[in-house]
């Protein structure tokens, strides 16, 4: 029986990675517990647990007097002769062997459900410290489930269960039973059972940690990460800083020909990613973050951190980006909020007419709006709140709904109409000015049917292309000459 007990302690070792030491102690606690209920509270005794010859030995220790006065602790000198088989004199120590079979079915049961008790406690504390020793780290898994009501995926990952949510998947991507995947661990929570481990392919640290493994210089220090901006799934900003002058960050992290960026965009499910180099100078680093567009002028207020930038007729939907991300991440990365203005003043705010969207509101709701005379989007998102709630009857929650609908149609159509006049004029239906451009440095990665493609503009008259060697990225003249020649040539042609 002690064999078996130990075996099977043993085995825990080794399958849940328990500390031998720490198990050891449990035991010695439990049956201590159990030799306190069978002979008292005061009892002397000694619990030894050998884990290499499986066996557990529990020795009871009493006193040898005349007399009997405490049964606990004391045993007369006849009774330990006879027990014992040798001659005991009084004030000598009795020492005697107790079979696990003397404290019964019952206590052992007790036991054994107590030590289930406290293993399950030991291996909770162990994960809980495990992974929160690992959160912002890579942890890579096997899917093993997928709740379709939830869109919780569970993976499984040194046999323990991590949670994948909705919120924290990239929401391009699908995924089946027996998939490997990498994310990053978010969060975890102790609970009633399991510590409850939450991981993320959309957190930016996902994104930071993906750099580090594929560009050596972010992970030995020589280019810092300072700032990242993303909407996963779609696209990126990447603010890049470089500690040694012989090294281009941009270059190093997009690698000869795009190959180290385009392991990452790979892993993203083709997620656009653009690098460029991080400024202190506001401006600067304003005018880096809005690339690919060409900026005309850039006016930053820091003390409330907002700034207006002017740009060409034909850069504005580049400006803008597709449902407003371009500018929407070059916000985040610089944290600025970020006032697009067409050459030569703002124009009158676009709007459409608010039938437009009666599908979306609602018979009911459209003829509501008619009704009070809101004939235009604008109409609707100029007046105050509370005049609309007084005027209309409608639920904050629900107008909150209807003015953010607005809002986002207006700038969808906007960025469609703009698209269709830039497409228009680079056909040769429109004709204008070229207007200057002012000087700044910007990588943009994109990929497009499985194919990675990068550009560099670096700070000259002009735009340049500069192909970045793979091995640290190091700038060279040559490069630089290269694409200066081509440059020049393609000037020629237009």
């Amino acid at each position: 029986m002690n064999h078996d007990i130990v075996e099977s302690f043993a085995q825990m070792v080794r399958e849940k990675g328990i500390d031998k030491d720490i198990l050891i102690g449990i035991v010695e606690d439990i049956f201590g517990m159990m030799v306190r209920k069978k002979f008292g509270q005061n009892t002397r005794f000694d619990v030894v647990v050998n884990m290499e010859k499986g066996d557990i030995e529990i020795y009871l220790e009493k006193d040898v007097v005349d007399e009997v006065a405490d049964a606990e602790t004391q045993i007369d000198v006849k009774e330990a002769r006879k027990r014992s088989g040798e001659d005991l004199e009084v004030g000598e120590d009795f020492v005697e062997i107790v079979p696990l079979e003397t404290f019964g079915r019952r206590l052992v049961i007790s036991a054994k459900q107590n030590l289930n008790q406290r293993i399950k406690e030991i291996e909770r504390e162990s994960i809980y410290n495990e992974y929160s020793n690992a959160l912002g780290e890579i942890v890579v898994g096997e899917i093993y489930q997928i709740r379709r009501g939830k869109g919780e995926i569970l993976v499984i990952h040194n046999k323990n269960e991590l949670i994948l949510p909705r919120s924290e998947q990239i929401y391009k991507e699908r995924y089946k039973k027996g998939d490997t995947i990498r994310a990053v661990v978010k969060e975890v929570r102790k609970g009633a059972g399991n510590p409850v481990v939450i991981i993320s392919r959309a957190d930016p640290k996902f994104l930071v940690r993906l750099f580090e493994i594929e560009i050596p210089e972010i992970y030995d220090g020589i280019i810092e990460i300072k700032r990242i901006a993303r909407e996963p799934g779609d696209r990126a900003k990447v603010a890049v800083l470089s500690h040694d002058d012989r090294i281009d960050a941009v270059g190093a992290c997009v690698g000869m020909k795009g190959v180290r960026i385009h392991a990452i965009v790979r892993e993203l499910n083709n997620e656009n990613i653009d690098v460029i180099n991080y400024s202190e100078d506001t401006i600067q680093f304003i005018t880096k973050s809005l690339a690919p567009a060409k900026l005309l002028k850039v006016e930053a207020d820091e003390e409330n951190k907002k700034a207006a930038v002017t740009v060409a007729a034909d850069q504005v939907s580049l400006a803008i980006g597709k449902n407003g991300q371009n500018v929407r991440l070059a916000s985040k990365l610089t944290g600025f909020d970020i006032q697009l203005i067409k050459e030569g003043g703002e124009e009158e705010e676009y709007d459409m007419d608010l039938s437009e969207f009666r599908e979306e509101l609602g018979e009911v709701l459209f003829h509501k709006f008619f009704d009070e005379n809101y004939k235009t989007a604008r109409d609707v998102l100029d007046t105050p709140k509370e005049t609309l709630i007084e005027g209309l009857g409608i639920e904050p929650e629900k107008l909150d709904e209807i003015t953010e609908m607005l809002k986002k149609g207006l700038e969808e159509a906007e960025v469609e109409e703009e698209e269709e006049e830039t497409d228009e004029e680079e056909a040769g239906v429109s004709t204008g000015d070229v207007q200057p451009v002012p000087e700044q440095t910007a990588a943009e990665v994109s990929v497009s049917d499985g194919e990675a493609s990068s550009s560099m503009k670096t700070e000259a008259s002009g735009q340049e292309e500069v192909k970045p060697e793979d091995a640290g990225g190091e700038k060279t003249e040559e490069a630089s000459n290269d694409a200066s020649t081509g440059d020049h040539e393609e000037r020629k042609k237009e």
